[in-house]
């Protein structure tokens, strides 16, 4: 790039993209420029036209993808329509070819399936929204798929979770062009985290997956369900499903995926969640959950969330007080 040319970050957009997957990181390079930074900002659609965004706005358009000739970043926005439908062939095709005329690409949220499906991301680790990484993973085995990460970054190919995490990414791009100090002052400026503390499994529903209909581990995930805080130990969940203590983990390894310690532990951890976001202090919620004592119940937390249980409840309760 000739010195002191702007840095140009081309958005590609299209009908039903989601307006905060553009509007954030559009403002962390626009308020970068105020303290320093050389970005120039654009937004290309596949026929260079307006587009239509989650929210029903009409969004002007800059350019036509194709028309992109060289870029130093291409960011791919995400949408609801992207995920369990067809995604327009001449979006694909276009950022394909776009990848070969830019320094660095990056998607936000479900603009991961559009990365993925042009083969931008194939043998390259990936993240998206937490509700559709298993999806992502499935459809497509050659990605290494990270439920958890915030966003990644896999040589100069970058992926983000969910809608204001690409916030968090557009952070990590202006701090590896411009650096720690100017960054810095940005995640200030707009009131954000320059880092926030965990990963995105803070936010999501751990407990998903159900056994089929007509499975001897209904009763049993039912009881743990009702209960967490009982003695959920694998002797007395086998006596309960009237089977061996092999033969039930066998069974939640085939149709879950997991063993019964960690799906119990699992549900103590939604639950002990819905404690603390109705208001329980962290040792009540560690009684209600069935952890046996706060500590128990901040390792865990930790392991699996990134944070504590404090941490989790002054992020998450409601902000409305009595």
């Amino acid at each position: 790039m000739p010195a002191n040319s702007p840095r140009d970050i081309v958005v590609v957009v299209f009908d039903g993209m989601k307006l905060l997957d553009v509007a954030g990181p559009a403002e962390v390079f626009a308020e970068s420029n105020r303290f320093g930074g050389d970005y120039r900002l654009s937004f290309a659609s596949v026929d260079g036209a307006e587009v239509t965004t989650s929210v029903g706005s009409r969004f002007p358009v800059t350019r036509r993808i194709d028309e992109i000739a060289s870029a130093d970043t291409v960011l791919v926005a995400g949408g609801d329509d992207l995920v369990g439908r067809p995604i327009d062939p001449a979006l694909v095709e276009a950022v394909r070819g776009a990848r070969a005329r830019t320094r660095r690409m990056a998607s936000i949220c479900t603009g991961a399936f559009i990365l993925a499906q042009a083969g931008v991301l194939s043998g390259r680790a990936a993240t998206t929204h937490w509700r559709h990484v298993r999806l992502l993973a499935a459809a497509f085995p050659d990605i290494r798929v990270q439920p958890d990460a915030i966003f990644i970054r896999d040589g100069e190919i970058y992926t983000s979770a969910g809608v204001t995490a690409g916030i968090d990414l557009a952070l990590a791009l202006v701090e590896a062009d411009h650096g720690a100090e100017l960054v810095r002052t940005v995640a200030r400026s707009l009131v954000v985290y320059l880092k926030r503390a965990g990963g995105q499994s803070q936010f999501s529903a751990l407990v998903e997956a159900d056994p089929p209909a007509d499975s001897a581990l209904r009763t049993i995930v039912t009881a743990i369900a009702t209960d967490p805080s009982a003695d959920h130990s694998v002797k007395n969940l086998a006596a309960l499903a009237s089977m061996s203590t092999r033969q039930l983990t066998r069974l939640f390894n085939s149709e879950l995926a997991t063993t019964p310690a960690r799906y119990v532990e699992t549900v103590r951890i939604d639950s002990a969640r819905g404690a603390l976001d109705a208001g329980h202090s962290v040792t009540a919620a560690a009684r209600i959950a069935g952890f046996g004592s706060a500590e128990t119940m901040r390792r865990v937390f930790v392991q699996h969330l990134g944070v504590s249980p404090r941490a989790y409840r002054d992020r998450f309760r409601t902000a409305v007080r009595d």
